[in-house]
């Protein structure tokens, strides 16, 4: 269910590409208060940049291989781990095999597939506000997310998360972001601040999602996606191929974000998911010539969570609280 990266340009600095950074005596110069997020990644004003995610990494193996394809073949260049499901240690196992791969922190709340569950990571007696009335997690229904976000306490939320983001730390893995599951921004402003503070504690970035969060951290001198976020489930799939092609042509300045959800659609997919449909499309798309066709032609270029998380290394302050309104 959907919530709401090929190759990657050189180190900020590098004068080849076109970008800003470095003076000639070798200083970086401290952006000014009004750069907008693309110029905080080092890119010139005007420069067209895309994040290609791909969400649900773990979920089950169909999506495992879909998502380090579209990495490794095609124009995707991040991926988000969801820690609890079942095919996570298969999906860690690989990113220690791949230690090149930008990978995040899928915070998961929800459990949308009830033929191959998953709970919390954290024990269900220590979390229990984040259970239905069967003691499992809520389906990201949107009956179910309003009974989850207004029951869950905050010290249940950060116990969860704490959780998720421990279990990648002793698998022996870095992850470069933090971002949610079918829950936009957390769904709920605290939930969003805990985030971002577990973010700063850990040295990570977060992806914002919703125009209050996407400003409260630029107030921060934070790059975040400054334009709509594209969510690959709202996408008809009548047409899909023509449309993504035409959104990479359309696409504005600035950094942009799309959180896509590849699968290979195998017989695993088909019997577990009813959005396996929307999954294959989206991984024909990523691995097709035509995209990256579409970039070259339109000069995109491709950003990852590594180099958006050196910014925020840079420039976050410790603990600050975002004080945004989000909804989910």
């Amino acid at each position: 269910m959907g919530d709401m990266s090929g190759t990657t340009d050189g180190p900020t600095g590098d004068t080849t590409d076109g970008r800003t950074g470095d003076t000639a005596d070798g200083i970086t110069e401290a952006p000014s208060a009004s750069l907008r997020s693309g110029e905080l990644l080092g890119y010139p004003p005007g420069a067209r940049l895309l994040i290609v995610n791909c969400d649900d990494f773990g979920m089950y193996t169909a999506i495992n291989e879909a998502v380090v394809q579209a990495i490794e073949q095609g124009i995707a260049g991040s991926c988000s781990l969801m820690v609890p499901c079942p095919a996570a240690p298969d999906a860690m196992r690989r990113l220690r095999r791949r230690p090149e791969i930008s990978f995040g922190v899928h915070l998961t709340m929800v459990c949308e597939m009830p033929g191959s569950p998953w709970g919390p990571m954290a024990e269900r007696a220590k979390v229990p506000s984040l259970l239905d009335r069967t003691g499992n997690l809520f389906a990201p229904t949107p009956v179910g997310r309003a009974e989850l976000l207004g029951q869950a306490r905050i010290e249940d939320v950060e116990r969860e998360f704490r959780a998720q983001i421990d279990a990648v730390a002793d698998a022996g893995l870095a992850p470069t972001h933090l971002d949610f599951h079918c829950l936009a921004d957390g769904g709920r402003d605290d939930i969003f601040d805990l985030t971002v503070s577990l973010a700063d504690e850990h040295g990570l970035a977060v992806r914002a999602w919703l125009e209050p969060a996407r400003e409260a951290m630029r107030q921060r001198r934070l790059p975040v996606s400054e334009n709509d976020f594209l969510d690959s489930y709202a996408i008809p799939l009548d047409g899909k191929p023509v449309r993504y092609a035409r959104l990479l042509r359309d696409l504005p300045p600035g950094l942009n974000e799309w959180a896509v959800h590849p699968s290979l659609g195998t017989q695993e997919s088909r019997a577990l998911d009813d959005g396996w449909h929307v999954r294959r499309t989206d991984y024909e798309f990523l691995v097709s010539p035509e995209a990256r066709q579409a970039l070259a032609e339109e000069g995109i270029r491709l950003v990852d969570y590594a180099e958006v998380r050196r910014v925020w290394l840079e420039g976050a302050a410790p603990g600050g609280s975002a004080g945004i309104g989000s909804e989910g």
